[in-house]
């Protein structure tokens, strides 16, 4: 029975995307292969993420193997991913030719391990893959410090995480080349799409010789960016909502320690909520708990759902698993996920789902 005030929206019902789809329809743009929207937008990601070159896409997934192939890996070459990630980043390792290396996770965050990444020791390393996930940040920082002593190139995904910082920095400008996605459940959203975010005009020349077939293979339409224009202008202002939001469901759920442990922040940083994560503690040695909570959570109302399944599985065909990466298969199995369209509707809507959660939880641990 719901007992939420959903159902949670998205994409929003914003009059300014309307007024831009509608200035594409009058002046002719929505049709042409290259136009004002698509360079505006370019122009606007320039400056809010202090990157020198954007390529516009067709999504994030495939912005990834752009990346990739900007970066030079090749057949041959190996890439570290963390255990636990977004499977398309595993197939854009495989599409490129090379071999994913898989590392462990930080468990409190949901991000690569620097520690797991300062250990590593393999001759064949061309690039590093660093997903920012479900409200956890990376160590960039230090894991910048690290590729850049071994020679390594890093993919920083910021598919989930427009808008957060790492030390004042914006996720997405840590790496040699960044990524952004612009899906339809993203916090900028054109349905689909992404973008390529980079320094280094020899690794952007890459891209675009590759994704130029006669025609522009991966496109981002003049539609799209049109109404991701409007957005990104009021992604600061939402983003400040969502976190406001999220300090409320976590102050709300302190007396729940002992089974749920929530998204750990990063200090000097502020993340972006596509998601909040939790991991439900029982669950990493019985995942079905975590199913049977995630049914009575909807049926109550609450948009949550499972975390990525990971790749701890996969076959020594495919990759390389350095440790045990325990991390990542307790987080593969335990992963619960708040999706951010609730974190955008008034704090009444928030203290429900905080109630909601603590009524299940506690009544699934009796």
């Amino acid at each position: 029975m719901r007992v939420t005030e959903g159902p949670f929206e998205w994409p929003l019902a914003d009059e300014e995307v309307r007024a831009a789809l509608d200035a594409a329809f009058l002046d002719g743009s929505w049709g042409r292969y290259h136009g004002p929207h698509g360079e505006g937008l370019c122009d606007d990601l320039k400056k809010q993420f202090a990157c020198e070159h954007v390529l516009l896409c067709a999504s994030g997934t495939i912005g990834v193997e752009l990346a990739l192939r900007g970066c030079g890996v090749e057949a041959g070459d190996e890439v570290v991913l963390a255990g636990y990630d977004f499977p398309g980043n595993f197939r854009a390792i495989e599409a490129v030719g090379a071999r994913p290396v898989l590392v462990d996770v930080e468990p409190e965050r949901w991000c690569l391990c620097s520690q797991d990444l300062s250990a590593l020791r393999r001759d064949r390393v061309k690039a590093v893959i660093v997903s920012h996930l479900h409200g956890g940040l990376a160590d960039m920082p230090t894991i910048m410090s690290i590729a850049r002593q071994r020679g390594w190139l890093v993919v920083e995904d910021a598919c989930q995480q427009p808008g957060a910082t790492i030390e004042n920095k914006p996720v997405g400008s840590w790496g040699d080349v960044g990524v952004l996605s612009f899906g339809g459940s993203k916090l900028l959203t054109a349905g689909r799409g992404g973008a390529v975010l980079s320094h280094d005009g020899h690794f952007h020349q890459r891209m675009k010789v590759y994704a130029e077939r006669g025609n522009w293979a991966f496109p981002l339409s003049e539609l799209q960016a049109a109404v991701l224009r409007p957005q990104l202008a009021k992604l600061e202002d939402r983003n400040s909502v969502r976190a406001e939001n999220v300090a409320t469901i976590l102050e709300a759920c302190q007396g729940l320690e002992q089974w749920l442990r929530p998204v750990a922040s990063r200090e000097n940083s502020w993340p972006a909520y596509y998601k909040l994560a939790w991991s439900l503690l029982p669950a990493e040695s019985d995942p079905s708990i975590r199913e049977q909570l995630i049914a009575r959570l909807k049926d109550a109302g609450v948009p949550i759902d499972a975390g990525f399944r990971g790749f701890t599985r996969r076959s020594q065909r495919r990759c390389e698993q350095v440790g045990a990466i325990e991390g990542s298969k307790k987080l593969s199995q335990s992963t619960l996920l708040l999706h951010h369209p609730v974190l955008l509707a008034n704090k009444r809507a928030a203290q429900q789902i905080s109630q909601v959660l603590d009524h299940e939880v506690r009544s699934l641990a009796h």
